[in-house]
Parts: structure tokens; sequence; C-alpha cells
């Protein structure tokens, strides 16, 4: 791993609060795709009958893995990403496991982009879709308005 790969990491996993918070760790990055690991714990709990995930915790997470694929086509650190709208489908419940949440890039124009995710629980060997989800961003590059 070079200096430009550790700084990333170090600023996914520990310079973004919501992603410290949640322990997010990042286990693969690459142009047009992104995999995250997210240890489960008390306080991801919705459902505490059952200890399942909060849906809303897992579309946090999915929102966030979206932005950092589209982090992968950023020219300058004064580019912009925004959050336009997401969509998550729960497809199973997420009982007390890390997920892993992977993202790829499935369009990327001018102005904007578009993410698909998936989430499945970590140690699922038949990776048992949780949830899928798409989401647009506005994309500005602020370097080629200049």
């Amino acid at each position: 791993m070079d200096l430009q790969d550790e700084f990333v990491k170090k600023m996914i996993e520990e310079i973004i609060p919501i992603h410290k918070f949640l322990g997010l760790e990042l286990l693969h990055i690459e142009k047009d795709f992104v995999k995250v690991r997210v240890p489960f714990r008390p306080e991801v709990v919705g459902d505490i009958r059952s200890n399942r995930w909060h849906g809303g915790i897992i579309t946090t997470v999915m929102d966030s893995v979206g932005g950092i694929v589209g982090g992968t086509h950023l020219s300058s650190i004064k580019d912009k990403m925004a959050t336009i709208d997401i969509r998550v489908d729960f497809l199973s419940p997420a009982f007390g496991k890390a997920i892993i949440v992977e993202g790829r890039t499935l369009r990327l124009g001018s102005r904007i982009f578009v993410a698909q995710m998936k989430c499945y629980l970590e140690e699922d060997d038949e990776h048992e879709t949780v949830a899928e989800g798409r989401a647009v961003y506005n994309f500005i590059r602020l370097n080629q308005q200049e």
C-alpha cells in the first residue's frame, strides 16, 4: 500500500466521523469499485427482539459506500459530491453479524454520478443479499469550471 492509498484509507476510516463511529473498515478500493466491512455491535440494532441491524444504519453505510465509489472519480480535492436520492430494497434480515457492503459505478455523467450497492452478512458463504440499493449524487468537478 503506497502513501496515497494509506491516506485514503485513513481518511475514510478515521477522519469521517460517521465512519469512525460505525467502525467502517475499507477492504478494497479501485476505480469504480469499493468494498467495506462494518462490525456488528449493540448500537446498530433496530429490533431488540431479534438482534437485527437497523435499516437506517444499513442505508447510511450504503450511502457512504456510494460516495466512496464516486470519490474514485474525483480529480481534485476541491471537487464536490452530494447525495440527491437513494433507494434501498431490504431483501432479508441482517442478524447479529458484521456486514459487507460493495459499491460500483453505474453511470458517471458531467454533473451526476450513479452508484449501485449491495449488502450481505460477512460470514455468509453464499453472500445472500441483505439489501441492494442505488444512489444518485450531484458530482461537481470544480477544477473544470475555473
